[in-house]
């Protein structure tokens, strides 16, 4: 009789473990479900880098938005602690144009590359060197923010595709 109260004692206590982790795994589910559904964006970043710049108060960066989601966001906003004025630009011909926003089509890519779309840091706190990590937030228009941390390259480094 012994044996099977402890055995029933043991039950009652693993039960609700069981319980509460077979919810979590669904309630992950549901999370991964809905930031692939077709009313959201799901965003990530790849490819980031930033190359060491030649001068001491102004830099570049690239990087690489894809939205696995089936709705559009726009990248509205990016900051740093290494500098209080990054803004974003395209580049049409050979002229450099501040944006406002960015598109994160759905389904698609934003893409900051050399002589294209990319970002502008501008009053540097300090002159980043090849090795060191530079910290972004990326804000959307309606997802949550995304931190990043960025390697700073040397100055012809070139990605590969």
């Amino acid at each position: 009789m012994r044996k099977s109260s402890t055995a029933t004692a043991a039950t009652a206590a693993v039960l609700p473990l069981a319980v509460a982790a077979g919810l979590l795994l669904t309630t992950g589910c549901q999370s991964e479900k809905n930031a692939l559904s077709p009313g959201k964006p799901a965003l990530s970043v790849s490819g980031a880098y930033l190359p060491q710049p030649a001068m001491t108060d102004m830099a570049a960066a690239y990087f690489t938005v894809t939205n696995d989601g089936g709705k559009a966001d726009q990248l509205t906003k990016v900051t740093s602690p290494l500098s209080p004025e990054v803004t974003l630009h395209t580049t049409e011909g050979s002229q450099m144009k501040h944006a406002r926003q960015l598109e994160v089509p759905a389904k698609g890519r934003l893409t900051l590359t050399r002589g294209g779309t990319h970002l502008m840091l501008g009053k540097l706190g300090h002159k980043p060197k090849k090795g060191e990590k530079v910290e972004f937030t990326l804000h959307f228009a309606t997802s949550a923010p995304i931190k990043i941390k960025v390697p700073v390259e040397s100055a012809t480094y070139r990605p590969k595709d």
